[in-house]
């Protein structure tokens, strides 16, 4: 993949992150927050609600991540080099997943040590 192609795809994904998380901040501002009018039978939804919400933020919060080390290796030229063993990762892992930092192999590994 073509750097120019694969900034462009990050830089958007960026946009679609931000907004998102800023959404999903706008909706669930305070999870911990007291609410006094609150009927104790809702207690339980509000609270698997605010976990739904505070999981979400950190996936995307974790994407986020990824998708801003690839655009910095994008300016540092090793775009497309396995972060681990510095072997060209596959064209059409970068297509799928173009912030991608691992070949199959060494994500594999990194994925098993993270279990």
């Amino acid at each position: 993949m073509d750097t120019a192609a694969a900034r462009k795809r990050l830089e958007a994904m960026l946009t679609d992150l931000d907004r998102s998380i800023a959404i999903l901040k706008g909706e669930h501002p305070d999870p911990g927050a007291s609410r006094y009018d609150q009927h104790p039978a809702d207690a339980g939804t509000n609270l698997s609600d605010a976990d739904r919400a505070e999981a979400s933020l950190d996936a995307m919060n974790r994407q986020r991540s990824t998708v801003v080390a690839a655009l910095r290796r994008i300016a540092a030229g090793t775009y497309g080099e396995c972060v681990d063993c510095a072997k060209p990762v596959p064209e059409g892992r970068l297509e799928a997943r173009p912030d991608a930092a691992r070949c199959v192999p060494c994500q594999a590994k990194y994925d098993r040590a993270q279990r």
